[in-house]
């Protein structure tokens, strides 16, 4: 399972730079999704997968191997607040930009100094 994941990270981290390097809007809104993910993931793997098991210790108790870690937890939750956040953020950015330049394309955003300003 464990490996299953790693492959994961590797294959969205992969695409997700890719998607960046693409010079449409859409495809780096895509990139930035997949590299949230991967980095969700690549917490969640190296936290350590414990099935069955409480995050938590019932009061009097003992703390008794395997137990889950809490802290994965709430790093990803912390990182889909965020990376939400980001995506948001990027949405109305680009969409200004395409309502202002009238292209799905990065390149043309350079031509920006042209156009009238009001």
């Amino acid at each position: 399972m464990i490996i299953m994941l790693a492959i994961l990270v590797g294959v969205l981290y992969a695409a997700g730079i890719y998607m960046l390097l693409r010079r449409s809007i859409v495809k780096i809104l895509l990139g930035l999704l997949f590299l949230g993910h991967a980095a969700n993931l690549l917490i969640f793997t190296v936290g350590k997968l414990t099935k069955g098991k409480p995050a938590f210790v019932p009061e009097g108790g003992e703390l008794v191997e395997p137990f889950a870690d809490p802290l994965p937890q709430a790093l990803i939750l912390t990182a889909i607040v965020i990376g939400f956040g980001v995506q948001a953020f990027a949405i109305v950015l680009f969409k200004r930009a395409y309502q202002t330049v009238n292209s799905d394309d990065i390149d043309k955003l350079n031509s920006t100094d042209s156009l009238e300003r009001g």
